[in-house]
């Protein structure tokens, strides 16, 4: 799989979790509305990107999917608290299970359909 398809299905991922969130609790679905809750977020994404190097396999669900997903979720709280947007403990709960289904979701489903080249 290449990099880049990799790092845009978890952006599509982050954006989507933001977009749902922003909905469902009757928020503005606008560019600005949602950048402004996604920021954080994102900045993890690409943090977990780099900590745990995932362009190297970015498809392995493990170091890759389960370090980006970490990193999104610690990173993208830590980043959420000091800019003052919240971090309720429900809020917490949901962004760290929904970001899973996403992030590692996507990797399981191409482990599964993807087969490994002959060797």
């Amino acid at each position: 799989m290449r990099v880049w398809v990799a790092g845009l299905l978890d952006v599509v991922g982050v954006v989507v979790f933001v977009a749902i969130g922003r909905a469902s609790h009757d928020e503005s679905g606008t560019l600005a509305g949602i950048a402004s809750t996604a920021w954080p977020f994102l900045v993890g994404l690409a943090a977990g990107w780099a900590v745990v190097r995932a362009w190297r396999r970015p498809q392995a669900l493990f170091p890759a999917g389960a370090g980006v997903w970490a990193v999104t979720v610690a990173g993208g709280m830590a980043l959420r608290a000091v800019s003052g947007q919240g971090t309720a403990l429900a809020f917490v709960i949901v962004a760290t299970l929904f970001l899973a289904l996403v992030l590692l979701g996507w990797r399981l489903v191409a482990r599964l359909v993807v087969r490994p080249a002959a060797a």
